[in-house]
């Protein structure tokens, strides 16, 4: 059976010819040709997420999970996967994803999807206009702004996309509310 390969491609690229290897960033090129900067703090706790959500929606406890896997391991590390603060090695995702009955690339596509795709309750956000901006309820949001784009690579996308939980937790950062910050955040992509 032949796997479709998925629009988006996620590779690794140098920050410029001849830098180091330390120096390389995580990039997913769509088929329109347009980079997006992989958060990859995001995409973990999305992984994690997801991982959760199959476990509930078979009705098991982390316990019982574990009693599934082909090695044991500890139910803190199992929360920690599911909370997205500890990277899954890829034979450990596949060991639980079999576990669970799901095929690893269809768990690894939702979570790209959620990622990097454009989804109802995401928002594309260019930092640079944030950073430009100058509303005074948004000052919080431009000092992250600034500072997300002083850490990234200088040939970095400055478009990232902001889900629900982030844009709740940057409007109460701003002392708005989440439907008043996301009309902001709008006015400003267009």
């Amino acid at each position: 059976m032949r796997v479709q390969m998925p629009t988006y491609i996620h590779m690794k690229t140098r920050i410029g010819p001849g830098e180091p290897a330390s120096k390389l960033r995580d990039v997913a090129w769509s088929g329109r040709g347009r980079g997006v900067l992989i958060d990859a703090e995001t995409y973990q706790r999305i992984l994690g997420d997801e991982l959760r959500k199959l476990r509930r929606q078979r009705g098991w406890t982390r316990k019982e999970l574990n009693q599934h896997l082909q090695s044991e391991i500890s139910l803190q590390t199992l929360a920690t996967y599911e909370l997205g603060t500890r990277q899954c090695s890829v034979v450990r995702l596949v060991e639980l994803c079999v576990a669970m009955d799901e095929l690893p690339q269809d768990l690894l596509a939702k979570v790209h999807r959620r990622v990097v795709v454009d989804e109802p309750g995401r928002v594309r956000v260019d930092l640079t206009k944030v950073i430009a901006d100058a509303q005074p309820e948004l000052l919080p949001l431009r000092r992250w702004a600034e500072d997300r784009l002083n850490r990234a690579a200088p040939v970095a996308s400055t478009e990232i996309q902001l889900d629900l939980s982030a844009l709740e937790r940057m409007a109460e950062l701003c002392g708005i509310p989440t439907v008043d910050l996301v009309g902001r955040l709008r006015k400003l992509a267009s």
